[in-house]
């Protein structure tokens, strides 16, 4: 495993980080894979509440009790479930009880998804003021922030110098609309975690579309995707989601790569890299608030190959959906939808999805 120092804090992390958003239902399980993680080098884990159905710190506290190693944890909290100062140190109270920790190592201001969250955030009174007054009290280390915004807008909320690292979504799909965020934090020192490395699943998905970016016949496209990342100037680590021991020692495993591209194969990527690669859905499930109760994010998942292949591979993965049962003939349809407009604005990518909805509906198999 190789280690680099996260901005100016000091501190050095394994450039392969865990993150903790795919667990299973089996919890035992699932604290076998997070020490696995650690025994092969793996210091830094991030969670958040919610997570997993809100396990996903409970299931690290357990964890936690007998690491092999040292390491670092990462939480958060966001504007929308804590607008208050008062309501981020409940937050973190509750976070260092679930976790058994006396400190948190890096707490993240959430999930901010443009200027208007991020001033919010920072309102007198907000959750900012709670965070810091919280870390002057010892029960945090490093405030930082998780944000989808687009590079311009993250790039102002790293100038105003308020926090000491970013968390953000960046992989070999979508890095070129992401990258003036990274100059930003690169120009002030600042550490720069990516989530979503993997495309949210969508990546190792579509393994064979994706199969451009390896360099070598020892790698998979998931260690492709990663080595790509970690190639990038700037990049601390990467924290690709990950539920089974497989997965994460297939991850970890480029740890030990020579994490460069060469410009032969950066060339490649650019010109394989399409304006519609911003907007793939990753399935986070963030939409799934829907009054209608529509699937969206099995149907985004579908729609997804429209913009990597073409219409008939999206009617293919549909007609796979339904006949496997993933998608059921009493379950709500895109026509179903009354464009209420609840899931873009829980959407963290800004996606269309009422018109892909619409777009959905008229195919007429559903």
């Amino acid at each position: 495993m190789q280690y680099r120092e996260y901005g100016k804090t000091g501190k050095k992390l394994s450039v392969v980080g865990f993150g903790g958003m795919r667990f299973g239902k089996d919890e035992d399980y699932a604290q076998e894979v997070v020490h696995r993680a650690n025994e092969l080098g793996v210091n830094y884990f991030d969670t958040a509440p919610f997570y997993c159905d809100d396990r996903s710190e409970i299931i690290f506290g357990k964890a936690f009790r007998n690491m092999p190693k040292d390491f670092y944890v990462s939480t958060k909290s966001s504007l929308s479930a804590d607008p208050t100062g008062d309501d981020v140190r409940r937050r973190i109270e509750t976070s260092l009880k679930r976790l058994g920790r006396d400190k948190i190592d890096f707490f993240h201001m959430w999930c901010i998804k443009d200027l208007e969250q991020y001033r919010g955030v920072m309102a007198p009174g907000g959750p900012y003021e709670g965070a810091l007054k919280a870390k002057e009290e010892g029960l945090l280390e490093h405030l930082v922030f998780s944000t989808h915004c687009k590079g311009e807008d993250i790039r102002t909320i790293v100038e105003e110098d308020h926090f000491e690292g970013v968390l953000l979504g960046y992989n070999v799909s979508n890095y070129p609309f992401r990258q003036e965020g990274v100059n930003a934090a690169i120009e002030k020192n600042a550490g720069v975690v990516t989530m979503n490395p993997l495309g949210g699943g969508l990546i190792p998905e579509h393994r064979k579309f994706f199969d451009f970016i390896r360099e070598n016949d020892q790698e998979t496209v998931n260690q492709a995707a990663l080595r790509f990342i970690l190639a990038q100037e700037g990049i601390t680590l990467a924290i690709p989601g990950m539920g089974t021991i497989e997965e994460v020692e297939e991850n970890v495993a480029v740890g030990d790569f020579d994490l460069k591209v060469s410009p032969k194969k950066l060339k490649e990527i650019e010109e394989n890299i399409t304006d519609s690669m911003n907007t793939l859905c990753t399935t986070c499930g963030y939409c799934l608030k829907c009054p209608q109760d529509i699937k969206i994010h099995k149907y985004l998942e579908s729609y997804n190959l429209k913009l990597l292949k073409d219409e008939e591979e999206m009617k293919k993965r549909l007609k796979m959906l339904k006949d496997s049962g993933r998608l059921k003939e009493e379950d709500a349809k895109p026509g179903d939808c009354i464009a209420c407009g609840i899931c873009e604005d829980l959407c963290t990518q800004k996606l269309p999805i009422i018109q892909r909805l619409k777009e959905l509906d008229q195919i007429g198999m559903l």
